[in-house]
Parts: C-alpha cells; structure tokens; sequence
C-alpha cells in the first residue's frame, strides 16, 4: 500500500492492548475505548468502497477500507488475524470475524460516529470466521463450531440495538460449517460444510481426514429444518466445501480444499441448486496441478455471470462462465486470494505480498494499483 494519508483513522490500540495478550481471547468485561469520529464520510457512499483483514508491519492485525483506486481510507485493529466479514444490506455496517477458531468479532458502522461493538463467541463454540446479515439488516448468522459435540451450528444474533444479543441457533447437519449465504426469497439458507472436525484445544489441527463428509445444505431460516442436503462422491470425501457465492441464475458455486493427496488433482470447484446436485467443473490436468488442491475465495461479478475462485497456493486466479461452467481465462497473481466485484466486469484483488490489482476485464491484463512492503492481505475482499 502507497504511504498516502487516509482521509480519515481511528486508532485502535486500545482494542489491541486489551484483546491482544488474552490466550483464550474471552471478551467478557473488555470494553472498546470511546470512537469519537466516523472512520469515512457519508460522502463516500458514492465511491466504491472495499474491505479486507490485512497484516500490518509490525506483525499486527486490522481491518483495511479502500477505495477502487488501492487508496488506504481508513483501517480498525482487529485483536488477532481476521478472515472474513459480513456487508449489512444498506452496505453501512460490517460484521468482522475471527479466523477459525478465533472467538471475537467486531461490529462496526465507518459512517457513524460509534464504537464498534465486541461480540464474543457463546461458550463451547467458536467462528468460522464467516457470516451474512439478514435481508433486513437485523440479524446476522455466524458459522460455528460445536466443537465438545463436533457438530456445526449457525450463531443467530440480533444486531439491531446497542448490544449484540444472541438469540440462538440452526443445525447445520454437518461439521466444520465455513460459509453461509442466504438465499433470494428470504426463505432459505444455505451453508458449506467443510467436513473437518476441529477444537480449539489444537487449534489447526485436523482431526478426522479419514472420515470427513463434507457438504453443502439448503435450511429453512426460520425452523432450521433441513430442505437439501448435496455432498460429493465417495472418492471425493476428503474435498473440503468451504467458500460460496450465487450467480444470477440462483447457482451456488462452491471453491473446495482437498485433504488428500495434491497429486490426484481434483476438480476444486461445483456449481449446484437446491434440486439438483453438484456439477463439478474440469481442468486441464497442466493447470489443475499447479493449484496445489487449494482454492481460496469464491465470487461472483456484480452481474452474476462471471464466477472469480482464487487459488492462492497456486498462484492464479480463474474465471469461470456462470451459465456453461467454462473456464473463461486465468491470472497470475502471486498468492493472491481476496476478490471483489467492482462492476459488470472487473474486479479488486488482494494478496499476500501487499498488492492491490485491479482487473478491468477477464480477457485483458491486470494492472497493480499499489503495494505495501510488509503488508499481507488477508483471504478475503469485500466490496461495501
């Protein structure tokens, strides 16, 4: 990132000194230090706004506003590394998440002069360092991990007044619950579950490869009842389901993580519908084992068409046609992983070297906007 002024920034040291050196990151009584300014003007709502969990230089954590332009407008300390994040509805609030098993997350408005609000996980439970907000913007849903009775669970919380409340939850007849997303007639939800049993007793560790059962789950909102249920075939069990997005037509892609060996090179990405079950898209076996069994983000353009997976341990990012499934083209973007939409046809992309590059269109070259030496983007970038 260019060293040029934001507009405007609120430190949060406070928050960092007070998160920062609790090993079990328990919130409980932590009480973030008064927020006197909005992060961004109100102006700004006309500019395209993106957001991402990043690294810092000196080894420290924060969430990251910037415009279309790779400009640094504003950035909050996070407590520990961040992963993803949800965007309310009217694109004013941000829900940022823990990375998997992480227990915070923050609830901040850039627009209002506010504090963000702590949320600490129930107990028992810890996020998946995703989530989505209702179509109403009241209530936000959290993937979370049971993890004493390895079972997945999406955390329902009421965000609408001056304290989070956590109402309850939905069973996601699954483990390893990484990704939700709600579905356009404000009925359904759905949910990747990426199959891997964990605890936060050995925080990374994967403690069932040889029995994982990954899927993904179409569940009604208000009962939690289960509406469809698509898992892959038995040969491809160990195909972590991680990352969602929809396209126009109501298609759920989804990027997997393969647990097995990277050089069977399987195919890492599906499209399907609540009534029908996965399509797995295909690869030359030259590309497919340059990806290392590894794709990050999952994002549709603004129109829905164009379906962007990132493969950060292979270097690219692949572009895929919504309708067909064909892949359209690919771009070498080292470590890159963090894609937003920016309109019909282009896109932002953030990296693990601090590059921000910006893509006009799939069939013409990509242009990096800036790089921040000791910067580290983390795996995902929303536009807000």
């Amino acid at each position: 990132m260019t060293d040029k002024a934001p507009r405007t920034e609120i430190s949060r040291r406070a928050l960092l000194a007070g998160l920062g050196g609790m090993a079990a990151l328990s919130l409980q009584g932590f009480s973030a230090s008064a927020a006197t300014a909005p992060l961004l003007e109100t102006a700004l709502l006309d500019t395209p706004l993106f957001a991402s969990a990043r690294r810092e230089t000196d080894g420290r954590y924060a969430l990251a506003i910037v415009d279309d332009a790779g400009q640094l407008l504003a950035k909050v300390g996070l407590p520990d590394r961040g992963h993803g994040m949800a965007i309310s509805p009217d694109r004013r609030r941000i829900m940022a998440f823990a990375r998997r098993p992480g227990t915070f997350a923050l609830l901040i408005d850039p627009f209002e002069a506010r504090e963000p609000q702590i949320l600490a996980a129930a107990e028992g439970r810890h996020f998946y360092g995703h989530g989505c907000f209702s179509p109403d913007g009241r209530l936000v849903y959290a993937p979370e991990n049971d993890y004493e009775n390895v079972r997945g669970v999406v955390g329902v919380y009421d965000v609408s007044g001056r304290t989070i409340r956590r109402l309850g939850e939905i069973d996601t007849h699954g483990v390893g619950p990484h990704d939700v997303l709600l579905m356009d007639d404000g009925k359904t939800m759905v949910v990747a579950n990426g199959g891997i049993q964990t605890h936060p007793g050995r925080p990374r560790e994967k403690l069932n490869i040889a029995t994982m059962k990954p899927s993904v789950v179409y569940l009604d909102m208000q009962t939690g009842d289960l509406r469809a249920r698509h898992e892959l075939d038995t040969d491809l069990h160990q195909l972590s389901l991680r990352h969602m997005a929809k396209d126009a037509k109501g298609q759920i892609w989804v990027g997997g993580q393969f647990e097995g060996d990277h050089a069977l090179a399987p195919p890492l990405v599906a499209r399907m519908t609540r009534d029908s079950g996965p399509i797995l898209t295909q690869l030359p076996d030259t590309l497919a084992t340059g990806l290392e069994s590894y794709i990050g983000s999952v994002v549709a353009n603004a129109d829905g068409d164009v379906i962007a997976t990132s493969a950060p341990r292979g270097n690219k990012v692949l572009f895929w046609s919504a309708t067909s499934g064909e892949l359209l083209a690919t771009k070498d973007i080292q470590d890159g992983c963090g894609v937003a939409p920016i309109d019909a046809h282009s896109f932002l992309i953030s990296d693990g070297t601090g590059a921000l590059t910006y893509l006009e269109d799939v069939t013409r070259p990509a242009d990096i906007l800036s790089r921040a030496n000791g910067i580290a983007w983390d795996n995902h970038m929303f536009r807000i």
